[in-house]
C-alpha cells in the first residue's frame, strides 16, 4: 500500500499569467500558498492481476487501460505502464471550488505513481509533467501555477518565463509576519462548484485578442511582484488592497468570473472591515478569501454567517508520500 497527500492551494495575484498563449509572449509571474487541505490517493495491488478497481467520484472496474474513463487517470498510467490495481481518491475540498484540486490530483498520482514503479522526480519535475499530462496530453485550457503550488508546497513566487521554464521561488518571511498573514486570511465558501474550463477558454481567448485584457493582465503580473517585495518587507497588510485591486482587474478578463451573490457578499465583507478579497480560482463559484485585521475578524465572520467559513493553515510539504508498505506491496507494471 502507497498513500500520497497533496495540498491545495491559495492564489493571491497574477493568475492568468500562466496561460501558455500570455508568458510565451510576455512572462509571467503569481504568488500563492498551498494550505492545510490534501487530496488522499493511495494504491495496492488488485487482486486481479490485469484489471483495475478505481474508486474516486464513482466507481471503475476496467479490465485494460484503454477501458479506463477517468481521463487523467488513464494517461499516467499509460505513461507508466501501471496495470492490476486497486486505486482509491478522497479530499478534505470538493472539485470546482478554485483550490486547484484538478491538478492535486495530478501531481499526487504521478507521485504514487513514481514510487509505486521504484522511480524518481523532484517536485519540480512533478509538477512539469503534471503540466504536461494536464495541458499538452488532455488539452485542457489551463496554466502552469497549480501544479507548481500543489506540488512544491509553501508560500512562493512563481516565474513563468517566455520558453516555457518556470522558476518558483520560496518567501520565506519572519515567523510572526507569516503567522499574521496565517490569521488574517478568512476563506468562505459559496455552496457553489463550477467546471474552469469554459471561463478559462473564454478568458485565453480574450488575453490574446483584446488589447484593454492583455494590459489588465500586465497589471495584475506587477500586482504579483508589488506583493512580493511587500511582503519580504514585512507589509502584511499590504495584501489586502493588492487583493481587492487584482479582483477588479479579474472580473474584466472574462463574462461569469463573478455574479450578483458573489458581489454582494464581496461587498458586505468589504463593509465590515475586510481590507480587501476575491474568489478563488477561475471564477463562478467556490470559495471567497477575504484579508482581515485581527479587530475585524468577528464583525467580518457575522456578516458572512450564511457562508461556511472554513479553518486553513499553510502548509510547506507539497505533495508527499506519507505511508509506503514494502513487505506487503508487489509491482505489476508492463
Amino acid at each position: 500500500m502507497i498513500i500520497t497527500r497533496t495540498p491545495f492551494r491559495i492564489s493571491f495575484a497574477g493568475g492568468g499569467s500562466d496561460l501558455r498563449n500570455y508568458y510565451e509572449k510576455f512572462g509571467g509571474s503569481v504568488l500563492s500558498v498551498s494550505i492545510n487541505k490534501y487530496i488522499y490517493l493511495s494504491m495496492h495491488p488488485f487482486f486481479e492481476d490485469n484489471a483495475y478497481l478505481l474508486k474516486y467520484s464513482k466507481t471503475e472496474h476496467a479490465s485494460s487501460v484503454n477501458e479506463i474513463q477517468h481521463p487523467i487517470i488513464k494517461t499516467v498510467f499509460e505513461k507508466y505502464g501501471i496495470v492490476g490495481v486497486d486505486f482509491n481518491s478522497s479530499a478534505d475540498i470538493p472539485s470546482g471550488t478554485g483550490l486547484a484540486s484538478s491538478s492535486a490530483f495530478t501531481v499526487g498520482l504521478i507521485n504514487l505513481c513514481n514510487v509505486y514503479t521504484d522511480k524518481y522526480m523532484n517536485k519540480e519535475d512533478i509538477a512539469e509533467l503534471a503540466c504536461k499530462v494536464e495541458i499538452e496530453d488532455l488539452k485542457e485550457p489551463i496554466g502552469k501555477q497549480d501544479q507548481y503550488a500543489c506540488a512544491c508546497g509553501g508560500l512562493n513566487f512563481i516565474e513563468f518565463r517566455k520558453d516555457g521554464q518556470v522558476d518558483v521561488e520560496k518567501l520565506y518571511l519572519h515567523t510572526d509576519a507569516y503567522r499574521v498573514l496565517e490569521k488574517n486570511l478568512l476563506m468562505f465558501y459559496t455552496g457553489k462548484t463550477r467546471s474552469a474550463g469554459s471561463i478559462l477558454a473564454e478568458q485565453k481567448k480574450n488575453t490574446t485578442n483584446d488589447e484593454a485584457k492583455i494590459n489588465n493582465l500586465h497589471k495584475m503580473v506587477r500586482l504579483s511582484k508589488d506583493l512580493k517585495e511587500e511582503l519580504l518587507k514585512g507589509n502584511i497588510n499590504a495584501m489586502g488592497e493588492i487583493l481587492d485591486t487584482g479582483w477588479n482587474y479579474k472580473k474584466e478578463l472574462a463574462n461569469n468570473i463573478s455574479n450578483p451573490e458573489i458581489d454582494y457578499y464581496y461587498d458586505l465583507a468589504l463593509k465590515n472591515g475586510a481590507l480587501g478579497g476575491k474568489l478563488l480560482g477561475a471564477g463562478g463559484g467556490g470559495f471567497l478569501l477575504f484579508y482581515v485585521e485581527e479587530q475585524y475578524r468577528s464583525k467580518v465572520r457575522a456578516a458572512l454567517k450564511d457562508l461556511r467559513e472554513i479553518d486553513f493553515s499553510f502548509d510547506s510539504k507539497g505533495t508527499q508520500v506519507i505511508y509506503y508498505n514494502k513487505r506487503d506491496l508487489y509491482r505489476r507494471v508492463v
